[in-house]
């Protein structure tokens, strides 16, 4: 309960609180911050995936937010959001510079399919992805061919959606980004046996930078 303390003519009011009051201030604050972080983390974006392979790719390499920005066709705003959500999620360290390789390769070996789920779909001109691509087509002679769809794709294979379209573009130019991005896609929509191999692969990329 409140209470008050009458002042003198001339002096300010005081007003105390009882420990019901207080109790409730500190549950509103504590509410304000669990909402703050909500906001800050409402979940993985399928772009957090392809940031997190990005980093990966430079191995050992400094690199700044305008790299990924540059190399992913994101704006810097897009980097910033995906670090704070990764590094919420435990897969970036606080300094949102080391990814967590082993849970990282744990979220892509035994999360990725069931939140982002994908079907091949129609046939269209793009480019090779998942066992179509390398490395695993060196492995895999496949006659059902996965392309991301794209303008200026030389293959003709059934369309997968990529985790994050506008990146497309950018991991032609970037070999280990696109074979980063390949697997992924192997590990998506593969059967049993791309699966394994492409964990495989993406195992020695992810934890020993191979």
């Amino acid at each position: 309960m409140f209470n008050f303390q009458i002042p003198e003519s001339g002096t300010k009011r005081v007003k105390s609180f009882g420990s019901e009051e207080k109790f409730s201030l500190f549950a509103i604050r504590e509410s304000r911050i669990k909402n703050i972080i909500m906001k800050q983390h409402s979940g993985m974006r399928p772009q957090d995936i392809v940031v997190l392979h990005k980093i990966v790719s430079f191995e050992d390499k400094p690199w700044f937010m305008k790299d990924i920005a540059i190399g992913l066709n994101m704006s810097a705003s897009e980097v910033s959001e995906s670090l704070n959500r990764s590094s919420i999620a435990g897969l970036l360290d606080h300094n949102k510079k080391k990814v967590f390789g082993k849970a990282f390769l744990e979220f892509l070996v035994h999360g990725l399919k069931y939140v982002y789920p994908q079907q091949p779909g129609a046939l269209v001109r793009g480019v090779p992805t998942a066992h179509s691509a390398p490395p695993l087509n060196k492995i895999i002679q496949s006659q059902d061919k996965y392309v991301w769809p794209h303008a200026e794709g030389t293959v003709r294979g059934q369309s997968i959606e990529p985790l994050y379209a506008p990146a497309v573009e950018q991991s032609l130019k970037d070999s280990q980004l696109y074979e980063l991005l390949t697997l992924t896609d192997a590990l998506r929509i593969g059967k049993a046996r791309e699966v394994e191999l492409a964990k495989k692969e993406l195992t020695r990329r992810i934890l020993h930078g191979k």
